[in-house]
């Protein structure tokens, strides 16, 4: 898992078993607490379709829960969250269950989701998209379990578009990000992944291009922190 080479679906879901103990501090620590922020912030976007009571809501690899317990905040109602990766799914039920919440997770792959088709009003992924091994398929079932009208929700990050910001976030990630990673969580290989995992990723632009090509319609885009980060939101077609 080094280069340009996409990892496997395992080795990422092994990666992630790995650092899921310390996953949230390194979060916070790495992004400089500005993580926080862009849940919040999605969050926020999204408050029309989360205050509905009867709508059905899936934070899609949900890691530690980080995202799913700021949409639950906003909506005052649980929802799901689904991740593949066991350890992190334990991360999250811990966290869940300090906070007394209401939400359920289950275990799944995102590319092939034990839900029917046109079962959710809106399915959010914050920061695991680019982890899929197939993009285009991952945007495809993501359409599947969502009801007409249905709403897409891809928080990641993304390429700064200023030159000379670009220039030093990629100095950033590519030579402190992996220094700083191993030291916190004993894995070099993740952090190293992270930056790579970035740069292979199509830019904001590129991604809503590609929402659209895969039949979403509405498609657009809001930057965070000088473009570090992108939410794309799309509606499944009526």
């Amino acid at each position: 898992m080094t280069g340009g080479a996409r990892a496997s679906g395992d080795e990422v879901r092994e990666m992630f078993g790995r650092i899921a103990p310390r996953y949230d501090r390194l979060n916070h620590v790495l992004s400089f607490n500005i993580d926080r922020h862009w849940r919040a912030r999605t969050a926020d976007l999204l408050e029309g379709i989360l205050r509905r009571p009867d709508a059905r809501v899936l934070d899609l690899c949900c890691g530690s829960g980080d995202l799913l317990l700021a949409l639950e905040a906003r909506r005052g109602a649980g929802v799901l969250g689904g991740d593949f990766c066991h350890p992190m799914l334990r991360e999250a039920a811990r966290k869940l269950a300090t906070v007394h919440s209401r939400s359920s997770l289950f275990e799944a792959d995102a590319l092939s989701l034990p839900l029917p088709d046109r079962s959710l009003d809106l399915v959010t992924i914050g920061f695991g998209f680019r982890n899929l091994t197939d993009y285009r398929a991952g945007l495809s079932e993501i359409r599947r379990v969502l009801k007409a009208g249905g709403t897409a929700a891809i928080l990641e990050f993304s390429t700064p578009p200023n030159a000379a910001f670009r220039a030093f976030y990629r100095f950033y990630s590519r030579r402190l990000l992996p220094r700083i990673g191993a030291a916190l969580s004993g894995s070099r290989q993740a952090y190293e992944y992270l930056p790579a995992s970035v740069e292979r990723f199509p830019d904001a632009g590129t991604l809503a291009a590609d929402m659209r090509r895969a039949g979403f319609t509405g498609v657009k885009f809001y930057r965070m922190t000088l473009g570090v980060v992108a939410l794309h939101l799309g509606r499944a077609p009526l």
